[in-house]
């Protein structure tokens, strides 16, 4: 990790810190869903002075104004094709070495090109066919191998190029979503995230300054028959482009180092974003 990246991003550890608080945040519905009460509405409505040109902005969650990082891309540089948008995740997405020693790849190690993550009706994880209106998505598998007392842990990386602003937002307003629908989820038949809370950042809350909007959840991973361990799912936008880091500990891992290492990770991802969607 590049201590650039953890200097311009700092501001990600105090939202992680609120996010630590999720569980205490939360309150029962009268149909016994569980809501976060510091998060935005489920289904936000980007300001009608938004449109669909890339260097547009979005409304804040809840807000009747576009919010903005401050950072403004090169409209020369932003994709409008699905070969550019590839190339653009392709160079954001975190290898293993960009994680830090040690991490190597999982088997598989990417995912399959043209694909991006759904979760279905029944609340199990499964890869389909890219929608209209996004360009591409890129997502990497990466571990740091058991030892020293201390179990396997397993990240991912994900770049998504969206064609405009306004379908970027609409992907973090499904992640909220999607939390409220199914707090339990399956990413493969013998694996359960449970317990799942979220809480929505937009630009200019919560000390967040390095993106236009955020998601972080919190639960924890069950696989394999094993014990409970901590999980946590980190999003961000920046423009037409949306980044993701997914984190499973193990035992001997704390839910914090996880959390740092993911503040890290998505700081690196943003960093990348503006180096290369910045004017000369």
């Amino acid at each position: 990790m590049t201590d650039n990246a953890h200097g311009m991003r700092g501001s990600w550890v105090t939202l992680l810190v609120a996010g630590s608080l999720l569980a205490g945040c939360s309150a029962q519905t009268d149909d016994g869903a569980t809501r976060q009460s510091g998060s935005p509405s489920a289904r936000r409505s980007p300001s009608t002075s938004a449109s669909d040109s890339p260097s547009a902005g979005a409304a804040p969650s809840g807000g009747s104004s576009p919010a903005t990082s401050g950072f403004t891309p090169d409209a020369s540089l932003v994709p409008r094709t699905s070969k550019d948008g590839r190339r653009l995740a392709e160079s954001v997405v975190l290898a293993p070495r960009d994680w830090g020693r040690g991490f190597v790849a999982q088997e598989p190690g990417e995912s399959t090109p043209g694909t991006w993550a759904v979760l279905n009706e029944s609340c199990r994880w499964q890869r389909e066919k890219l929608p209209h209106g996004v360009l591409a998505s890129a997502s990497r598998y990466s571990s740091l191998p058991a030892g020293g007392g201390r179990g396997a842990v397993q990240v991912t990386a994900v770049a998504t190029v969206h064609a405009s602003v306004l379908g970027a937002d609409e992907q973090l307003s499904t992640t909220l979503e999607e939390v409220l629908r199914c707090p339990e989820q399956r990413p493969r038949s013998d694996e359960r995230i449970t317990g799942l809370m979220s809480l929505g950042t937009p630009f200019g809350a919560r000390e967040q300054e390095d993106a236009d909007d955020s998601v972080l959840e919190a639960g924890e991973y069950v696989g394999n028959g094993g014990s409970a361990q901590p999980y946590r799912w980190m999003v961000a936008r920046l423009g037409t482009v949306v980044v993701a880091v997914s984190l499973t500990g193990a035992k001997g891992n704390t839910a914090q180092e996880l959390e740092q290492l993911g503040s890290k990770a998505l700081a690196q991802m943003l960093t990348r974003i503006e180096q290369r969607l910045k004017g000369k």
